[in-house]
């Protein structure tokens, strides 16, 4: 199969287009040219052919006295011309090769008579062969000055996709940079974002493999090792049923780290599939409300009390909302672990810089800003947990080009604010610093 060059294809079908509008223009420009020459000699025939009239009229005048009436480029006479009443133009060529138009004007019609005004139009002919050799040179220089501006037009054009095709074919897993959207035209940037968000993802991915697959063995083995240690220990000599019944205890709570653990890494094989799911229009505000009533279930059992602020009452969206859900939740399951009971957990949604934004606002234990909570095994304080809630939920937002953040309450009260941002819009641009 021929491969091929869409900078060769764009330059060659702008070069045919512009050589054709070219040689169209010229041919249009030359025939109005000699069009409006032609014109000009009728009119100045007819012109005199009315004045010769109106002065023969009454009075029978001789070829010299007609003779007299005209410039010498004309010639006149009086001529009978059967089977026609009207004004006529005709040409024809003598045999040196001069070109006359010739005026048929009606001077007698009772008797048939005519005057004749011929002009020879040999300078005009010689006129419009120069205007056809110069339009045919700068035909021919144009057309060269076509090919130069064609191609310099295909390469600006397509400068912006060679750009990003010469970046592409130089990245690898170990060598990924962003593409600078300020430097593309602005029908580039979704193409550009796309791209910047597909590299982002894979740079998570090969910062944090050789991390989740060390953390995956590290915390599945230690469990592993209590429960052979706990068996081994058991075996080695009969004891009372209470220390079996401890021993069985201390197995199974094991063994339900192991399952949270199993359970997580499996969260994670979900969210890629859940990348693939079609997105859908809702409205986002309609969404939240529902999903507020679900949460407000799960803090019953820790007496806590959650509110819900919003300042829009409808705003749709399209969006995977199992992504979007995955990162509600996770903000609403840490803020209530890690919220006293009878405490209150807010949950604001607003618009902020075209940005549709949702705070999980607690009354908890606040977090160390000075750690990368989004890491995966990342855990605070001594609450259980395989400590990859906040690694999905960052897996998620990037899948959905989204923005999320977590930092202390600045209002004197302990806590954190978790904060996700959705772009309403794919030209908004999403916040970088840890400040939002």
């Amino acid at each position: 199969m021929q491969t091929k060059s869409i900078y060769k294809e764009f330059s060659t079908k702008l070069i045919i287009a512009t050589t054709i509008f070219t040689i169209v223009m010229s041919f249009i420009f030359y025939g109005f040219t000699k069009a409006t020459i032609y014109e000009d000699v009728t009119e100045k025939l007819l012109k005199k052919a009315k004045i010769v009239y109106r002065a023969t009229v009454h009075s029978l005048s001789t070829h010299e006295q007609l003779k007299l009436m005209v410039e010498d480029d004309f010639s006149i006479d009086l001529v009978k011309i059967n089977n026609t009443k009207k004004i006529e133009f005709n040409e024809y060529y003598d045999e040196e090769g001069n070109h006359f138009i010739v005026l048929l004007y009606p001077f007698d019609i009772s008797k048939q008579r005519f005057i004749k005004l011929s002009k020879n139009i040999y300078a005009e002919d010689l006129m419009l062969k120069k205007i056809f050799s110069n339009i045919f040179i700068l035909s021919i220089a144009g057309l060269v000055l076509i090919v130069i501006y064609a191609l310099a037009v295909s390469k600006t054009l397509l400068h912006p996709i060679i750009n990003i095709s010469n970046k592409l074919s130089t990245m690898n897993e170990r060598s990924l940079t962003s593409i600078d959207e300020n430097k593309l035209p602005i029908e580039f940037i979704p193409l550009a974002k796309s791209i910047n968000n597909l590299t982002k993802k894979i740079q998570t991915y090969v910062k944090y493999q050789k991390e989740i697959f060390i953390g995956a063995a590290h915390e599945l083995k230690t469990p592993l090792a209590v429960i052979k240690l706990k068996s081994e220990v058991t075996l080695i000599k009969e004891r009372p049923i209470e220390k079996y019944e401890d021993s069985l205890k201390v197995i199974i709570k094991e063994i339900n780290g192991m399952n949270k653990m199993i359970t997580s890494i499996l969260d994670m094989g979900r969210q890629e599939g859940a990348q693939f799911e079609k997105a859908i229009e809702i409205d986002v505000m309609l969404f939240l409300k529902e999903k507020v009533e679900d949460y407000k279930l799960l803090a019953l059992e820790k007496d806590i009390k959650i509110q819900y602020h919003c300042t829009m009452n409808k705003f749709n969206i399209i969006i995977q909302t199992t992504l979007l859900n995955q990162i509600l939740q996770n903000f609403v399951q840490n803020a209530i672990k890690f919220t006293k009971e009878g405490s209150v957990i807010k949950i604001l949604s607003y618009m902020k810089d075209d940005l549709i934004t949702i705070d999980v606002i607690d009354e908890g234990i606040g977090i160390n800003e000075d750690i990368d909570l989004f890491a995966p095994f990342k855990r605070i304080g001594n609450y259980s947990g395989a400590g990859l809630g906040l690694f999905l939920a960052k897996s998620a937002a990037e899948s959905l080009g989204a923005y999320i953040n977590i930092v202390n309450r600045k209002d004197g009260v302990s806590g954190s604010i978790a904060t996700l941002a959705l772009a309403s819009n794919p030209t908004c641009v999403l916040p970088k610093s840890k400040e939002y």
